[in-house]
């Protein structure tokens, strides 16, 4: 199993970069490689990648498969003498990669077939530090698809992978943070193998990625253990955020992509604050705050856009008089949000956290049966706090009722985090918070809409109309959110061991 970053380089950074990587003791190889895949995409569809790359004359099979994490990846090589490259699967049997090799070839319809090629200049060398090493790895070159066609597409590459090759996780975390600092570098999980599938469809838009449901694995009686859950939470909504944040570098301006890297780091945050009393200490506090102003940031574009097209076409049935007046402009894209060097920093650590090993047990660990009596209460405190406000839910304040809506979010996703440990599961639960989480996820959205046209009317006086039209829904809404609210059920218990 390969532990590696993979990272895009700005254009602006690239000279900066390709000097560094040649500094010191460097060696450099032309790498071509081809990529097999069934018709009916076997591997792709899988996470599976399987290649033949020539390595100074040599050709050296390889397969790629998602690990359990982040940064996990199964991969296994194999070396072979042939000057007709033709996929041979059966030479990654008995690894762990392989297995899922074969498992998706038993089930594809048809055989294997040669898709798309990569020709890569890659430039490698050695970073010491203390305790083990890291290889550094500075691609630059192209993929082909439909190669020599009519239709064929090339995508440019221009990456830098860091990888361990001895030593702990925590060495590799260092010397990555200190490159992707220094040189403006951004994580990116799309691999070369992904960037060829996506020149291989006629047209390719990635869906946004939604939050996984937590498993258990084959451990189950460790599953609740303080620093097993930990890292299992962590590296779950690692995989939303990481996934979403690395399209918008690839370019995506997809507003559903903002909205689940947003989702995923609320996520986050709920487990930073819910779960540090099963390990205190292993969470870094430094991860935060930049998570804090990244969502924030991230908030501001995606509110205003979703109050100007939802609430706007509404204003429109409703007769609203068409208006010049526009609200102040964003003033930072989504890209550059998520390329801010502190929340590349942060995901670099987490990501790492992910990664090693979990260490001797520290003191106020708590094992499994004290983690599940824990985490009970927090549920049941988080129940009652969000039926209380319910009750009275008309007299509280703005403020106060946004609050009601970030606790009913934090014990959805706690829910969601302990699931395979409740009794029954959790999906009736959950399913009784959505009317709620709807209803307080439309009355924010009137609020924002209200703000903005306040905004909008000191430019032109017609915008007077949606303030006073989101003024008298105000109601309306608070009665109907505090009715969804009273829906909500008592929650599952946690199964008895």
């Amino acid at each position: 199993m390969e532990v590696e970053f993979k990272f895009i380089i700005p254009a602006k950074r690239l000279a900066a970069v390709k000097a560094a990587a040649r500094r010191g003791t460097s060696s450099a190889i032309r790498l071509e490689a081809r990529y097999f895949d069934t018709a009916d995409k076997a591997l792709s569809s899988r996470g599976i990648a399987l290649r033949l790359r020539n390595e100074g004359g040599q050709w050296v099979q390889t397969v790629k498969a998602t690990g359990d994490g982040p940064l996990d990846r199964e991969e296994h090589n194999v070396s072979f003498d042939g000057a007709t490259p033709l996929a041979r699967p059966a030479l990654h049997a008995g690894t762990k990669a392989g297995e899922r090799l074969r498992a998706a070839l038993d089930s594809a319809d048809g055989p294997l077939l040669e898709t798309y090629r990569t020709e890569i200049d890659r430039v490698t060398r050695d970073l010491a530090f203390r305790g083990g090493v890291v290889e550094l790895a500075f691609d630059l070159g192209r993929i082909v698809a439909h190669g020599g066609t009519a239709q064929e597409k090339q995508a440019p590459v221009c990456e830098l992978e860091l990888e361990l090759k001895e030593g702990p996780v925590a060495g590799l975390v260092e010397v990555a943070t200190q490159w992707a600092a220094q040189h403006g570098l951004l994580l990116n999980t799309v691999s070369k193998a992904e960037r060829g599938e996506r020149l291989m469809a006629a047209q390719w838009a990635r869906p946004a990625a939604k939050a996984r449901p937590m498993a258990a694995g084959s451990r189950k009686k460790q599953f609740l253990k303080g620093p097993n859950l930990q890292r299992a939470v962590v590296a779950n909504c690692l995989a939303q955020i990481l996934a979403n944040a690395s399209e918008i570098v690839e370019g995506s301006a997809g507003e559903e992509h903002v909205h689940q890297l947003r989702i995923g780091i609320r996520r986050l945050g709920t487990a930073l604050r819910e779960l540090d009393a099963l390990a205190p200490g292993r969470f870094d506090p430094a991860w935060e705050p930049p998570l804090v102003d990244v969502f924030r940031r991230l908030g501001q574009l995606r509110d205003r856009e979703q109050a100007l097209d939802s609430i706007g076409a509404e204003l429109r049935e409703a007769g609203a008089p068409k208006s010049a007046a526009r609200p102040a402009g964003a003033k930072a894209s989504p890209l550059t949000i998520v390329s801010t060097p502190a929340f590349q920093a942060v995901l670099i650590g987490l990501m790492g956290f992910t990664a090693q090993a979990p260490a001797a047990e520290g003191d106020g660990e708590l094992g499994a049966a004290k983690a599940r009596r824990y985490l009970d209460k927090r549920l049941q405190a988080l129940r009652a706090k969000v039926h209380r406000d319910a009750r009275r839910f008309e007299s509280l304040s703005v403020e106060a009722q946004h609050r009601v809506r970030k606790r009913l979010k934090r014990l959805r996703f706690l829910t969601e985090f302990v699931a395979p440990a409740l009794e029954g599961g959790a999906d009736d639960f959950l399913a009784s918070l959505q009317p709620a989480l709807s209803a307080l996820g439309r009355l924010n959205d009137e609020q924002v809409a209200s703000a903005l046209y306040r905004s909008m009317a000191t430019q032109d006086p017609k915008a007077w109309f949606g303030v006073g039209w989101l003024a008298a829904r105000r109601g309306p809404s608070v009665k109907a959110t505090k009715k969804a609210l009273s829906r909500m059920g008592e929650g599952p218990r946690f199964r008895k061991v």
